[in-house]
């Protein structure tokens, strides 16, 4: 039974004699074992309670799931007792130290507005919970080359190969012009902006301003007014925003750097007084009307310890028709993509100490355990891959694919597609915009009214300003190309990201915003944050109707 002993060793575990002898005396040891671990992975334990792992702990959820125990087999135990690496000292009871949380909700408190309300209603309302006693004992792998009909998937947008930056400040002064340009172009098309003009154009005493603009800083003054400095292609512009104008105000709050917008005003001297703000936006979308399965992936992260691979292994068995009751199997079958938005690896080195919470310690040896793992969703599947700030690419955006020298045993699968990051997908008719989600963090941490756990809102906001990462040289490192990659330029019926390691679901003027959540439990870094993820969560849409699967207790 050294297997066990392997098994939670490789999540950063140790068993005391005891929580061996407990674990081996159940009827599968190996099932609860693979129980256990998502339990002790997703409660709110401690390093020093993984360092030896009490028995009355082990016995709690022995009592707490419902377990059937065998007798003990004697000969186990004293195979165990002439193992060096165990702590000899037993528990003095059986009584548990360390308070267990009641349920498995998230713990962070949510501030419950009208906005979380309604995601939360969303959220329960399609949440499936995963039935775990159907689980088929092994995996159908299929290994035959897929007998499905691709005609209607497309790539519609792969930047891999389309980089192109000396990074000298001509090429910066470009990239900038071209947003500006693209950005433009669109909200010219509002009514208020088809008589525009340039800074430079302002006439001698002319009072009326319709201006599209570039912001290039925000204060707040004295007075508690919004002084911001736009530029266009031809001069600077200070606009005051009063904070008696209500409406507007509120919308010069959420201006950020770099973002470009239609600004009608009223010039008094050197200084204009903002009326209206006019943001690109995006029209109602109709619905598509897809006829197959979509599943929505990210933040994996292969070859953390703290990745939840017994969640994940129940998710492949899901999606291989071998897992849950006859419902889930349904929509199990008429999955025909999924999608992995980033971060299917954990990647090496990626924050400080990253070293300590890695169970593969080798980038290659990561893509080759996902390459394990997903060569055994059926191949039928047509599974899209872009990357994020933990793979094997470059970490300014745009990012090209994952290259193939890291990911060979990836390439091998002929059901994988590889995209950059953002990467945009026709799928059967459903246009997928996949952005990893870096900008993210940009809204947050410095905008007010935003956060990681309403990600959604900020989606949203992606969706309103036409752009995934405006802010130029903060949190999201961006490459100075000769095009801006980042702008929205086709409008998708399903923006999905990643990153934040927190689902959220909106539906936004008939466009699904999706954040994937992840497949790993909390980290050392998230800590430090705050951040506590919502892992083994997988969003879908089933003939274009989201749903909510969960893959742990």
């Amino acid at each position: 039974m050294n297997d066990i002993i392997l098994k939670f060793a490789k999540k950063g575990i140790n068993l005391s004699p005891d929580a061996y002898k407990k674990i081996i005396s159940t009827e599968d040891p190996n099932d609860f074992s693979t129980s256990l671990i998502l339990k002790l992975k997703t409660k709110n334990y401690s390093k020093n309670d993984f360092i030896s792992l009490k028995g009355d702990i082990v016995n709690h959820y022995i009592k707490e799931l419902g377990i059937k125990t065998k007798n003990e087999n004697k000969k186990e135990i004293n195979n165990l007792n002439s193992l060096d690496n165990f702590n000899k000292e037993q528990p003095k009871n059986n009584t548990i130290t360390k308070e267990q949380p009641k349920n498995n909700t998230i713990t962070k408190e949510q501030p419950k507005n009208k906005e979380n309300l309604i995601n939360d209603e969303i959220s329960n309302k399609n949440l499936i919970k995963i039935n775990d006693k159907e689980v088929s004992p092994e995996f159908k792998r299929n290994l035959t080359k897929p007998n499905v009909n691709y005609d209607n998937f497309e790539i519609l947008k792969d930047l891999t190969n389309q980089s192109y930056t000396s990074g000298e400040l001509n090429n910066l002064v470009t990239y900038f012009n071209n947003r500006y340009q693209k950005l433009s172009k669109i909200i010219e098309k509002h009514p208020e902006m088809k008589t525009h003009q340039k800074i430079s154009e302002i006439g001698e005493g002319q009072t009326d301003l319709n201006l599209i603009l570039m912001v290039n800083n925000v204060r707040t003054t004295k007075n508690g007014h919004n002084l911001v400095d736009f530029e266009d292609d031809t001069g600077n512009l200070n606009v005051l925003f009063s904070n008696k104008n209500e409406s507007v105000f509120k919308q010069s709050e959420k201006l950020v750097r770099d973002e470009v917008v239609g600004i009608t005003a009223d010039k008094r001297g050197d200084l204009a007084i903002g009326n209206n703000i006019i943001f690109p936006g995006v029209p109602r979308m109709p619905n598509t009307n897809s006829k197959c399965g979509i599943v929505f992936t990210s933040d994996i992260h292969i070859g953390s310890i703290t990745f939840l691979e017994d969640a994940f292994v129940k998710f492949i068995k899901w999606i291989n028709g071998d897992f849950g009751n006859e419902e889930q199997r349904e929509i199990a079958n008429n999955v025909k993509y999924m999608t992995v938005d980033g971060d299917i690896v954990d990647g090496i080195g990626v924050y400080p100490n990253q070293e300590k919470e890695l169970a593969i310690k080798d980038i290659t040896e990561q893509y080759d355990e996902a390459a394990r793992l997903l060569g055994d969703i059926r191949s039928d599947i047509k599974i899209i891959i872009g990357p994020g700030n933990h793979d094997a690419s470059r970490l300014a955006e745009p990012q090209p694919a994952v290259p193939e020298k890291y990911a060979k045993s990836l390439y091998k699968l002929n059901n994988i597609e590889f995209i950059s990051n953002p990467g945009y997908v026709n799928l059967d008719g459903t246009k997928v915009l996949m952005y990893h989600g870096r900008g993210i963090d940009d809204f947050a941490i410095g905008v007010k009214d935003y956060s990681h756990e309403r990600n959604d809102l900020i989606m949203e906001e992606f969706l309103n300003i036409r752009h995934l990462a405006p802010i130029y040289g903060e949190r999201t490192p961006l490459a100075s190309e000769l095009e801006d990659h980042l702008v929205i330029d086709e409008v998708p019926n399903v923006l999905h990201t990643g990153h934040v390691h927190i689902n959220t679901y909106k539906n936004y003027k008939g466009i699904h915003l999706i954040n994937s959540g992840t497949f790993q439990t909390q980290t050392e870094f998230q800590k430090i944050y705050n951040i506590v993820p919502t892992p083994a969560q997988v969003p879908i849409l089933d003939n274009g109707e989201y749903k909510q699967l969960k893959f742990i207790d």
